[in-house]
């Protein structure tokens, strides 16, 4: 999971301030400094703008405008979307979307 945003992103309760990636063993990485490990499927939430943002399984909020943004399982809300935004499992609720929409099981909601 990598999520890069000038926001600041809270990730199951903890907040960080920077480029965030998350192995797949869940350990945390903010800055290029460890910070931690998670487990199971994270709630996302991004308050501000976000470039990019994928993530494995968890649900996933955006406060502002996005670049893309992909999981694999969970639902999206966001606001405008400049490229894609995609999910295997889960609804999609956002405002105008530039790029495509997808999701195999779930609702799509845009302003498009």
């Amino acid at each position: 999971m990598r999520i890069r945003s000038r926001g600041s992103i809270t990730i199951d309760g903890r907040t960080f301030s920077g480029d965030v990636v998350i192995q797949g063993d869940g350990t945390v990485t903010v800055n290029d400094q460890q910070q931690g490990s998670l487990v199971g499927p994270v709630t996302i939430t991004v308050d501000g703008n976000v470039e990019h943002l994928e993530a494995g399984s968890g649900s996933v909020t955006v406060t502002g405008a996005a670049g893309t943004v992909r999981t694999m399982s969970g639902n999206v809300r966001c606001g405008d979307v400049e490229g894609d935004v995609g999910t295997m499992s889960g609804s999609v609720t956002c405002g105008a979307i530039r790029g495509n929409v997808k999701t195999l099981s779930g609702s799509i909601n845009c302003g498009r």
